[in-house]
């Protein structure tokens, strides 16, 4: 007998684990299933405290994947030959080797959702659309939802990473004229008006103050500054840093909003798409807590779930939480008053990615020029407080005496 860890949902909705002994995985998921129990998963206790050593699939090659699933399972192959047929396509060997493994699993009786889920690197909302298909008898029908969900978010993630680029270029432009000016042509300066041995300006001293400090300590410098980057980014992937990188984000004054909607547009559009699938309301709701980035918006999903169990409606709980917008709020009451909560989930997802890209394209057009100018203010600034005392000079001579005599 083997002991296995069984992530389940009882009849109102809660989420546990529990470890049971079991001759197998599937005799396990079985029994729970007979007993009215939703069961996510079921591993063996040992390779869960050895923790998942494989990598997350890529999202572009995945989404390839499910569409050619999709299509071979409404052609009528069988799914551990369709799974055999896609892993002989794919070039990425470890995803590969898990289409494999998945393939193995179910010739030995394991459910599908079962064994992507036990690979670990796939989305939790895959492996449970994937357990929801299996539970309503139509898989084709609910992978081919999820496709569509992945498909939608996949290009507007694109777009945002895409809008960024030019102004990230312009930044690095930005940096990479300052340290030029300032560790290669401020240094050069130093040296002539050393050799002049004449009073300077305040602004053309702390200038080359800065410029022969950085010279001298800069090498000292850039190594403490990737070992702070890096504990930054440790920090970062804790709970307390993760946090708080998410309320910065929120407090900014335009990006904020715009994250914030961004978030939950991909909220609106997971649950949507768990519902639609035939889960029931509240895992659905714990599963886009977990699949969403923002700790602050999953937080208050996490905190709806209690009232939702309760019996209050999921608008008056996401309200309570004092997170999501008005507009959200009000259109996820809509949809619960008209017996409609999926599609008008979608449609909440769908307008505020349209809102995200919209108020994107407006931020860009502001941070261009404004980049622009500032890289103009700096380099003028820095270029007039080393030519000013040669301007000085060309007007009454650096010792203040008048050209001529």
């Amino acid at each position: 007998m083997t002991e296995f860890v069984v992530k389940l949902a009882d009849e109102r909705g809660r989420v546990q684990e529990q470890t049971h002994p079991a001759a197998s995985a599937e005799e396990l998921r079985a029994r729970f299933l007979q007993a009215g129990y939703l069961v996510y998963s079921v591993k063996p206790k040992n390779v869960l405290a050895g923790g998942s050593t494989q990598k997350k699939v890529k999202l572009q090659p995945f989404l390839v994947f499910n569409q050619q699933f999709v299509t071979l399972i409404k052609a009528g192959l069988p799914i551990p030959g369709s799974l055999e047929l896609l892993a002989r396509r794919q070039r990425d060997e470890n995803f590969k080797a898990q289409l494999v493994d998945v393939a193995a699993r179910i010739k030995t009786g394991e459910s599908l959702s079962g064994a992507f889920d036990a690979q670990g690197g796939f989305p939790l909302i895959f492996t449970t659309t994937l357990l929801a298909g299996e539970r309503s008898g139509n898989l084709a029908e609910v992978l081919q939802r999820y496709v569509d969900f992945q498909r939608v978010s996949l290009t507007v993630t694109k777009k945002l990473k895409s809008a960024l680029v030019y102004p990230s270029l312009l930044i690095a432009m930005v940096l990479g004229v300052f340290v030029f000016l300032i560790t290669f042509v401020v240094p050069r300066f130093a040296q002539l008006y050393e050799q002049l041995n004449a009073p300077l300006p305040k602004i053309t001293m702390m200038l080359l103050a800065l410029g022969n400090g950085a010279q001298a300590y800069g090498l000292y410098v850039l190594p403490v500054l990737l070992i702070a980057g890096y504990a930054g980014y440790r920090w970062t992937k804790t709970d307390s840093g993760a946090n708080a990188v998410d309320r910065f984000r929120l407090m900014l004054p335009v990006m904020g909003n715009i994250w914030l909607k961004y978030q939950v547009g991909l909220f609106a559009r997971t649950l949507s798409t768990l519902l639609t699938g035939g889960l029931p309301l509240v895992p659905s709701l714990e599963t886009a807590a977990r699949s969403i980035s923002s700790r602050q918006v999953s937080n208050a999903v996490f905190a709806s779930v209690t009232q939702v169990r309760e019996g209050q409606g999921l608008s008056r709980s996401l309200e309570s939480t004092n997170v999501f917008p008005e507009l959200a709020i009000e259109m996820i009451e809509v949809g619960e008053s008209t017996g409609a909560l999926p599609a008008m989930l979608n449609s909440v997802g769908g307008f505020f990615e349209e809102d995200v890209d919209t108020s994107m394209a407006a931020l860009l057009s502001l941070i261009e020029p404004l980049l622009m100018i500032v890289m103009g203010v700096v380099v003028a600034g820095i270029l007039l407080s080393l030519y000013l005392p040669i301007l000085q000079l060309g007007a009454g001579g650096i010792n203040g005496s008048p050209t001529g005599q």
